[in-house]
């Protein structure tokens, strides 16, 4: 098949978590949600710009974050996000890939989610320069179920929706 013949919307889903760290601040969505009780993880451990990053990449069919920002190159540890995904943005724009929309869902028994929405939806907005209408975000609880519902970690889900922007050589 040829690159003329792919479909011009195309979708992706990712799917991230991470365990709760007691000496690392919390972001989520690119918003420091509390100081302490944050995620472990070789970078800031957003889960919310992580499992973003994996649905825009799979929905253009890339390789995965990991590929892009392995966690055994010290120059990602305690990376910023929203600058990792700022660049997973150039790479969707120069593969000739718009984003369409994107919707996530962040699985946790807390913090809660709806006092950050409208910051995370904002910032997460902002590093892909689409506006915040674009981007769905909510929480949801297990009610006590699993990983996340023993407070152990949480959890997010993202789905994107991209859009073929370009004819590309």
């Amino acid at each position: 098949m040829s690159d003329d013949s792919r479909a011009p919307l195309r979708v992706g889903l990712g799917t991230d978590a991470h365990r709760f760290e007691p000496s690392r601040p919390l972001i989520l969505g690119g918003v420091r949600v509390r100081e302490t009780d944050g995620l472990a993880g070789h970078s800031d451990a957003d889960v919310v710009a992580h499992a973003l990053m994996d649905a825009l990449l799979g929905a253009a069919g890339l390789e995965d974050i990991g590929h892009y920002f392995p966690d055994t190159d010290p120059a990602y540890a305690g990376a910023d996000s929203l600058m990792l995904l700022t660049r997973v943005g150039e790479l969707l724009a120069a593969s000739g890939w718009r984003v369409v929309n994107v919707d996530i869902v962040v699985v946790c028994e807390q913090p809660r989610i709806a006092p950050h929405r409208a910051a995370m939806r904002a910032k997460l907005a902002a590093a892909l320069s689409v506006d915040p209408q674009e981007i769905g975000l909510r929480g949801t609880t297990t009610e006590g179920m699993g990983f996340a519902g023993r407070g152990e970690g949480i959890l997010a889900q993202a789905v994107a929706l991209l859009e073929k922007s370009a004819v590309l050589p």
